[in-house]
């Protein structure tokens, strides 16, 4: 990872504490800054996204849709606790993160030993704890059993995932995508915020497909600075058709948020062909590894801890993220799931 990527704290005040709309009308307002390969980036508009793009191009999107994934709980000896749910696991298990409510109404890590511990769910039902996951120091392997389906739990009694730099609680509908479709992110695929209707229609009139994946996110990392999660994931087959078809004819493969470029990168094979496929995604995109399948990228700004540096790292290439993210810091450029945006283009050949 480049100097300036290792070193750089981020000021308190370029933390997004308020869904952009409140501020600017729109969220395809925010700020964009466009790398092309190595030139200087530049700044534009989340609005402008289809000029920087062009005809045969392919956006891949994730319709997951944000699930209120945090539940109030009490610890056998009447603990106040949180219970974040991450991801559902294929055997039926789940991976769930305890943590402590903050005086700020947001909440903090909790890295005590809980093994076999029962935690008492809001609305009834309850959380069993049997053990870390292995290589985490945050995520537990649990079994829930609730008084009705989990969907409609979370729906009653739960509220969406938020850390101590957004001081307010928000509705789902601030975490929510335009074109969201499917329940099961723990926290919002927020690269995609941006996709408003209208820069949707802007793309499919200036002859750019949209096609969709599916990806549910599991909680964030960097505060423990851990690799990410398995994360549940399915691509169609005309997904698949596409980006192929797409790479074949020239045109370029552009990824909305990193959620969508693991999804891709899971199912394509050495020769860089994307292949239809759904399960539970453990791959950990680097710059050593590379990527096959996607040629750009749009995502948001990213804290040194993040693990999604070195996906970036991957697109990107250092040189250009180095740049961005000094040009970032020096226009004031906001962070986190309500900040600004980046767009990562490979230079033409």
């Amino acid at each position: 990872m480049s100097a300036v990527l290792e070193r750089f704290t981020l000021p308190p005040a370029l933390a997004a504490t308020e869904p952009p709309e409140l501020r600017l009308g729109r969220r395809d307002a925010v700020r964009m800054m466009v790398s092309v390969g190595t030139r200087p980036p530049v700044s534009s508009t989340a609005r402008e996204l289809a000029s920087w793009l062009r005809e045969g191009d392919l956006v891949v999107i994730n319709t997951s849709a944000t699930i209120p994934a945090a539940l109030d709980a009490t610890t056998a000896d009447g603990r106040e606790v949180v219970v974040h749910l991450s991801t559902e696991l294929p055997t039926g298990l789940h991976l769930v993160e305890v943590r402590r409510p903050a005086p700020d109404g947001a909440t903090a890590p909790d890295f005590g030993e809980h093994t076999g511990a029962t935690l008492t769910l809001a609305g009834g039902g309850n959380v069993r704890l049997l053990g870390r996951m292995p290589g985490s120091v945050r995520l537990w392997v649990a079994t829930l059993d609730l008084p009705v389906p989990l969907l409609e739990h979370l729906c009653r009694y739960g509220r969406p995932i938020r850390y101590g730099y957004v001081p307010d609680s928000w509705p789902l509908t601030a975490y929510t995508n335009a074109f969201s479709r499917e329940p099961g992110s723990a926290e919002m695929p927020s690269a995609g915020r941006v996709l408003t209707p209208e820069v949707i229609t802007d793309l499919v009139a200036g002859g750019i497909t949209v096609a969709p994946i599916v990806l549910h996110t599991g909680v964030a990392s960097l505060e423990a600075h851990e690799t990410p999660y398995p994360e549940r994931y399915r691509v169609p087959v005309s997904t698949a058709r596409h980006v192929n078809a797409t790479r074949e004819a020239g045109g370029r493969v552009i990824a909305i948020g990193t959620t969508v470029v693991r999804a891709l990168e899971t199912v394509a094979d050495e020769a860089g062909v994307v292949h239809p496929g759904s399960g539970w995604t453990e791959l950990v995109v680097t710059a050593d590894r590379g990527v096959r399948a996607v040629d750009g990228l749009l995502t948001g700004w990213h804290e040194p801890e993040a693990s999604h540096l070195q996906m970036l790292e991957a697109v990107a290439g250092r040189h250009a993220l180095e740049l961005a993210y000094e040009a970032a810091l020096a226009a004031g450029y906001r962070w986190h799931e309500f900040g600004d945006v980046h767009l990562i283009l490979p230079e033409d050949p």
